[in-house]
């Protein structure tokens, strides 16, 4: 047997003799190939799961639990069983999963975020626990998941997504599980927890030595200045740890003036990112400061950004990364010093000091297993006593008198050298139950085979929660029950073989999901929208933002938009300054349907009293953008998001999952589902990343679709078998139109660059028009010259003004799109070839321009 370099290496010889003791031999050759020498705990931890027990692996950040992990992973495939890697944010799932492709080849490893799936059926699924959750409540016990790896436990606690670590607990008594975290507490209730579902022993393996010690530091000068210092001695890559997007954005811009990097190493970071697409509003910024040694990490970037900031790092070329706490989750960013710009922060309720656990997690990055003798933990004193410091020293100095700044009154709670130390060594808290019942929960159990009641009774029985909050939790999922049962959601059927009473209605579509707590309002609110209305499709998407989340800071930004609006005419017209600030109290970002919305959820709220404090909250930024067709990065610039282009992009997914999951089919015309194509469209042209990144894991001579010119949407999962797309008439005609208007929209606000990415090329013959940036500004200008502003409304977009003739070979379509300006003109048009051979083999519409101007330009010759 030789040396392998990585796992799948071995795996073909271990296929054939998967014993416990093999197992082990063939991982340690592994191991010594790598040149790792395990600690005890890892080697203890790797015995006991090999002997098929649980494990409960509570060792410090650093010490290897990744490394456990792809022992058990490898265990599972040479013994012919399936795997899932849980982790508690998506941007760790990524990360993992791209680590285990590369470990153990792209075709065994699957990812499924909720965001995307890839290679999903593949035998280790690398997912969030809230898919592992659903996969747990939907099949039980007979869930084909053999071994499952939680990593992050301590997330058990969190207060809004807990319940889904603990599902899998509850209903797979099938599974062997690997828990694991730096910050677990006592964890016997959970020993006993697991041992009782799967009957293996479980046992916790508990280590406090850390591979690198840390050393611990307060400093009291400017942020600023502490970056130099690290820099000066050594003490970089730092991690500076912010508790809001803006503040890490801030900081990494005013860094810029720092010298962090030579000039070698700002040359090697910019041959590297050389070939990156930084094509959103913010990837200049993200550029800009990587030129710098500068990393951004946070939620509010895209995730192709983020995924790039942690490959630079972990390649050691970048000196600061400024960041949110989620890089404490795990995400593998090699840093030797954490520093943190406050040891408070909001939690969503109110402004307290860190908890010890989210102070661990985080100062638990530092140090470098292989690199670092030592890790470094900084706090920085709160601005205004750093400030007083100097003010004071400045009095000394001066002799004159000076004013001391205030502690702010907001947000803060004020903090010390005490609090740091008192931080260092506190024990991190009991993790506590957080177990829910929603539809969702409900709906999943419900569809398992058998009797789903009696399922759901034991799962609310075995819950690890207090007897007065299962009795709560039995009279909501009685609730919710009649609620699903009143509209036809679920309905009763003769008692089967296996038990079954109910069903979910067979008319759903397959992969319908009622993830979103009003799910239900929507389901029940859809019929009372009129069908033959103009506006239905747009009211359809009104309905859908109304039951998600609010995005914030969009919809701030949105009526700061209506409040400047509304000043400039009030002060047109003359209005007093005192009756302009009380009608601005007034004012609202866009509501449509605000009264329909608002009168049809009170009546949904008396009829259900399982509603409660929940609020429907009706919005319009995916109707916003559709009603005007507007690409992700019109509508960035256009409200300045550039700093949360993340947000957008998770908002305008939810939107397209509820559209296309909860929404029912049989509600869906032909515009709507145009609408759903505009949206899946749109959400694989901004990031492509991670589909990108496994099909290059796959075939290094793979090109990303953004290189090769074209944003058109290939169907979910990268693994699908592609059928013809040109078989589906309707569909394949919603594909073209929407590539039609997309090459519109960026040709008529004078981005021909963009415009010409959105065709193909055109045959190289003499009677073709071969159309190149100026040949489109010249038709712009001169339609320009003779009309208003093109308009992109939904009326603009109506099917009657898309003319399609079928080729008398059937071989290809020529598409006539009339123009409409804003006085309703209709004299010009936009001819285009599509190519349905070429098309069948691209999985994608292959359309070229013909002519573009007046009507009689466009006619056969």
């Amino acid at each position: 047997m030789t040396a392998a370099a990585s796992l799948v290496d071995l795996l073909h010889d271990a296929q054939w003799d998967p014993t416990s003791d093999r197992l082990l031999d063939y991982f340690l050759k592994y191991t010594t190939a790598k040149h790792l020498t395990l600690y005890a705990a890892q080697e203890e931890a790797i015995l006991e799961l090999l002997d098929g027990k649980n494990v409960i692996l509570n060792t410090p950040t650093g010490s290897g639990k990744s490394l456990v992990a792809s022992a058990l992973l490898f265990s599972a495939l040479a013994r012919g069983k399936r795997a899932v890697y849980t982790c508690p944010i998506k941007a760790l799932v990524n990360e993992k999963w791209m680590a285990l492709c590369r470990e153990f080849g792209p075709d065994l490893v699957g990812l499924s975020t909720g965001d995307g799936s890839v290679n999903h059926d593949a035998p280790i699924l690398c997912c969030t626990a809230e898919v592992l959750a659903n996969m747990a409540l939907r099949e039980g016990a007979d869930a084909a998941v053999d071994d499952v790896v939680m990593d992050e436990f301590h997330y058990y606690a969190d207060r809004d997504r807990g319940g889904a670590w603990q599902v899998p607990l509850l209903t797979m008594p099938q599974t062997r599980f690997l828990l694991m975290s730096a910050t677990l507490g006592d964890t016997r209730f959970f020993e006993e927890a697991v041992t009782k579902l799967n009957g293996r022993p479980t046992l916790t393996i508990k280590s406090g030595e850390r591979p690198v010690p840390l050393d611990y530091a307060y400093s009291e000068i400017p942020l600023s200045h502490t970056i130099e210092k690290l820099v000066d001695e050594g003490k970089t890559p730092a991690y500076v740890v912010h508790f809001t997007q803006a503040d890490a954005a801030s900081s990494a811009q005013d860094f810029t003036s720092l010298k962090i990097c030579s000039k070698e190493e700002k040359a090697e970071i910019a041959s590297r990112i050389a070939g990156f697409q930084f094509t959103s509003p913010y990837g200049a910024d993200v550029r800009k400061w990587l030129r710098h040694g500068i990393g951004l990490h946070h939620a509010g970037l895209l995730p192709k950004y983020r995924v790039l900031v942690e490959q630079l790092a972990q390649v050691g070329l970048l000196k600061v990364i400024c960041g949110t706490d989620t890089l404490g989750a795990g995400i593998n960013v090699p840093i030797r010093t954490v520093l943190f710009t406050r040891l408070c922060k909001f939690d969503g309720q109110k402004t307290a000091i860190l908890a010890a656990r989210d102070f661990h997690q985080i100062a638990g990055r530092a140090g470098r297993k292989g690199f670092d003798d030592r890790g470094y933990v900084w706090a920085q004193a709160p601005e205004h006593v750093i400030e007083n410091i100097r003010l004071k020293e400045k009095s000394a100095r001066d002799g004159k008198k000076v004013t001391l700044r205030k502690q702010p009154d907001h947000n803060f709670v004020n903090w010390d050298l005490q609090t740091f130390k008192r931080l260092m060594g506190a024990q991190p808290e009991q993790l506590v139950s957080r177990f829910q019942v929603t539809h969702g929960t409900l709906l999943n159990v419900l569809s398992r085979r058998g009797d789903g009641c009696r399922a759901m009774q034991r799962l609310i029985r075995d819950s690890h929660e207090t007897e007065g909050a299962k009795k709560a939790h039995r009279k909501r999922s009685w609730q919710l029950f009649r609620a699903l049962v009143s509209r036809t959601v679920v309905e009763f059927i003769p008692k089967t073989a296996d038990g079954a009473k109910l069903r979910v209605n067979l008319e759903l579509q397959d992969d319908f999901s009622m993830d979103q707590v009003l799910s239900l309002y929507l389901l029940e609110t859809l019929p009372l929208l009129d069908a033959e209305s103009p506006e239905y499709a747009l009211d359809v998407l009104t309905l859908v933002e109304s039951i998600l989340e609010n995005p914030e800071l969009i919809l701030r930004k949105q009526l700061d938009r209506v409040k400047d609006q509304a000043i400039a005419t009030w002060k047109a017209d003359g209005m007093e300054y005192d009756q302009r600030m009380e009608e601005m109290e007034k004012l609202e970002y866009p509501k449509p349907l605000r009264e329909f919305v608002y009168d049809t959820f009170n009546a949904f709220a008396d009829r259900h009293p399982w509603v409660g404090e929940e609020a429907i909250r009706p919005k319009s930024i995916a109707r916003e953008m559709f009603e005007n067709f507007r690409s992700f990065a019109e509508y960035v610039l256009d409200y300045e998001l550039q700093r949360s282009e993340g947000l957008l992009l998770r908002h305008l997914n939810s939107v397209y999952k509820v559209l296309s999951q909860t929404v029912p089919d049989g509600v869906k015309n032909d515009d709507v589902r145009e609408m759903e194509l505009y949206l899946q469209t749109l959400l694989r042209a901004v990031d492509s990343s991670l589909e990108d990144e496994w099909e290059r894991m796959r075939d290094p001579n793979y090109q990303p679709l953004a290189a090769r010119g074209t944003t058109e949407l290939r169907p979910p999962g990268a693994e699908a078998a592609l059928a013809d797309i040109t078989r589906d008439t309707k569909a394949f005609t919603a594909l073209v139109r929407t590539r039609v208007f997309t090459f519109l929209r960026a040709w008529s606000i004078g981005d021909q660059v963009r415009a010409l990415e959105a065709l193909d090329p055109a045959p190289q013959t003499d009677d073709v028009v071969q159309w190149d940036a100026d040949r489109l500004k010249a038709a712009l200008d001169a339609w320009a010259s003779e009309h208003s502003q093109l308009r992109f409304d939904p009326e603009a977009r109506n099917l009657r003004h898309t003319h399609i003739t079928v080729s008398d070979d059937g071989l290809s379509w020529r598409v006539q799109q009339v123009l409409v300006d804003a006085e309703q003109e209709f004299d010009s048009m936009a001819d285009f070839h599509v190519d349905l051979p070429a098309s069948s083999d691209a999985h994608r519409p292959v359309l070229w321009l013909r002519a573009l101007g007046p009507v009689a330009d466009s006619q056969p010759s």
